[in-house]
């Protein structure tokens, strides 16, 4: 498989497993069907979409390439018509959105390689493709993104693109290289989950308080 169609696959895998955290997340909410299907295409496409936009890769391929969207409608479907199993799962929006998270990480990093960025920019984009979706996800469905509480998240986007766009500046890359990076990536946030890692936080003294909170 070529490059490129290695790539592609990451970020239809990505679009696809994405998609389904967004439905599972819409079917806890009680939506309906039009709103299953909206958050999992938002969730699955909308990092992808600000990535091509800063990359100048227009129109993005989650709007113009109907691989995406289909992945996201087939993705909602199966969710719906197989939610009381996926349930079943322990915490199946965590254990799929970390997946997506690796695979868009990785890919979105390299998209941006691929279209003449730097190290900086591949690695930065990397992690909006990854973060971009759930952070829409949580703001959809009123909570407060994941990416702003102090789970190890974004975080674990930053390592995965790392690991992907060094190797690549490096000309070691491998066939397997993409799936490594993304191993890593997934692997650090369900250890962080199952481990209970978090970043520090820095809450003040809830004694002392401002003129603007008295």
């Amino acid at each position: 498989m070529s490059g490129h169609g290695l790539f592609l696959l990451l970020d239809l895998v990505g679009t696809f497993v994405f998609a389904i955290s967004g439905a599972v997340a819409a079917k806890q909410r009680n939506l309906d069907l039009f709103g299953v299907i909206s958050v999992a295409f938002v969730v699955a496409c909308g990092g992808g979409i600000v990535r091509d936009v800063c990359i100048g890769a227009v129109p993005p391929a989650g709007l113009s390439n109907w691989r995406y969207l289909a992945a996201s409608v087939v993705a909602a479907l199966i969710t719906i018509a197989a939610y009381p199993k996926v349930r079943q799962l322990r915490h199946p929006v965590l254990f799929f959105d970390a997946i997506g998270l690796g695979l868009f990480a990785v890919a979105g990093a390299q998209k941006a390689l691929a279209y003449g960025h730097n190290s900086e920019v591949a690695v930065l984009l990397g992690v909006v493709t990854a973060v971009g979706g759930g952070t829409l996800r949580d703001v959809l469905l009123a909570r407060v993104p994941v990416v702003l509480q102090r789970e190890i998240y974004a975080s674990a986007a930053l390592l995965g693109a790392t690991i992907q766009v060094v190797i690549e500046q490096l000309h070691l890359s491998q066939p397997w290289t993409p799936w490594a990076a993304t191993l890593v990536c997934v692997g650090l946030r369900l250890m962080s989950l199952r481990f209970h890692w978090h970043l520090p936080t820095f809450a003040g003294d809830p004694a002392r308080k401002t003129e603007c909170d008295r």
